[in-house]
């Protein structure tokens, strides 16, 4: 006999939800009862059809939020559009990243600013402006880091940057929050390879320094960020690699 669905009346808001991790995290989150804020930015058509499919099986459990992240005003706004339609919020998941290499001497401006604009400055304001929703029903927010928030990645300064400031963030907010709202975050190893593509020679590397010897999956991270959010009432300012054991092998 199956289980019963654990977050059943839930609702959550997904960042970067319309493809590749943030997209299997909404549909775990759905699969498991909550309804599903699914946020992009120029993904409209692909959330639009995650939504549809999520809908199917559920009707009104789904629906697209468009915002730019780096719009930081408009953050609380967006917040304000899912408890309009879904009357609630229970889980934040701030999943949305820019990725990309900035070799030192190259770094501009306007890489700064969208780096740690979108891994950074985004998941503080909008978990500011999700806050008294989030203590209201006693909830959490999760943020997905990254392994190379805690050793940097070679030419990507500006990444590593953003990154080891939000899994602070992350511990500072779970001070800040509590005793209503919990705080964690996931730091994903190679669970997806970068959509710019990356040579077979280094990936080759990668998985020689991954004790598993093999890559992840967009699953792996989102049977965490389920954990985080149904099974681990007593847990909050930690962060959990989901990495092949990455992190203590090179």
């Amino acid at each position: 006999m199956n289980a019963a669905p654990r977050l059943t009346g839930q609702i959550s808001l997904v960042t970067g939800a319309a493809r590749r991790v943030g997209a299997q995290i909404a549909r775990a989150l759905h699969a498991e009862g909550a309804r599903v804020a699914l946020h992009c930015h120029r993904s409209l058509e692909a959330a639009r059809q995650l939504a549809g499919e999520l809908n199917q099986h559920r009707g009104g459990s789904a629906e697209v939020f468009c915002a730019d992240l780096c719009d930081t005003p408009g953050l609380p706004r967006l917040v304000a559009q899912v408890l309009e339609r879904f009357g609630g919020l229970n889980l934040l998941v701030n999943n949305a990243s820019s990725f990309y290499p900035t070799p030192l001497g190259q770094v501009s401006v306007s890489q700064w600013q969208d780096l740690i604009g979108t891994n950074l400055q985004a998941p503080l304001f909008l978990s500011q402006a999700a806050a008294p929703a989030l203590k209201a029903s006693g909830g959490a927010i999760i943020n997905i880091v990254d392994i190379h928030g805690l050793r940097p990645l070679r030419a990507h300064p500006v990444y590593s940057v953003a990154k080891a400031g939000l899994i602070m963030l992350t511990r500072a907010l779970a001070r800040e929050l509590a005793p209503e709202v919990r705080v964690n975050a996931i730091a994903p190893g190679a669970v997806m390879w970068p959509e710019a593509g990356i040579d077979t020679e280094r990936k080759e590397r990668i998985l020689e320094q991954t004790p598993l010897h093999r890559p992840g999956a967009p699953t792996d991270v989102a049977r965490t960020v389920l954990f985080f959010a149904a099974d681990a009432p007593f847990v909050t300012g930690q962060i959990i690699a989901v990495d092949g054991g990455r992190s203590i092998g090179w």
